[in-house]
């Protein structure tokens, strides 16, 4: 194998350029943020035992009301397959149920007595978190980023449906 032909080469050339292109990445700057303030809010939620990944799912099912799997994935915007994996250990915790809709296919979810009880006790923390962002971030600059990112959820429009293997 001559030099040129070695990955390992190529990605040290490449390096260099890579750190320029990154730091201009949607996806990587969009991750580092995620990651930042999903840190933020689960600091400000540990008393009440939810993490926000959790608080999200367990509030859109208190909003929505009953719900099947595939209407709670399209409110969320995930995949059926990644939102059942993630209402697994809620519905450890008894925080919700699911149960069989009219049609045995479909599945219902809704929030428990305990699952609207951790709600209850997450909401004024997420609300503190809530303030907080706005604090940071000011009116203007929050207004401004809440709408690029629901424009941009709908340029991007995501099937909550794994494509067919077959």
């Amino acid at each position: 194998m001559e030099d040129d032909d070695n990955p390992i080469n190529a990605i040290e050339l490449a390096q260099p350029k890579l750190g320029q292109e990154l730091s201009g990445c949607v996806c990587f700057n969009l991750r580092k943020a995620a990651r930042t303030i999903t840190h933020h809010y689960d600091e400000i939620l540990k008393p009440s035992g939810l993490l926000v990944t959790q608080f999200t799912v367990l509030a859109a099912i208190s909003v929505a009301q009953s719900k099947t799997i595939n209407e709670l994935a399209e409110i969320l915007v995930m995949d059926r397959t990644t939102l059942t994996r993630n209402l697994k250990p809620l519905e450890r915790e008894e925080w919700l149920r699911v149960e069989h809709g009219q049609d045995r296919r479909t599945r219902m979810i809704s929030l428990t007595t305990k699952g609207e009880l951790a709600l209850a006790k997450a909401i004024p923390l997420w609300r503190s978190a809530q303030d907080n962002m706005k604090k940071l971030l000011g009116h203007e600059r929050l207004g401004i980023l809440l709408s690029n990112l629901s424009e941009t959820t709908t340029l991007f429009p995501v099937s909550i449906t794994p494509p067919d293997t077959k």
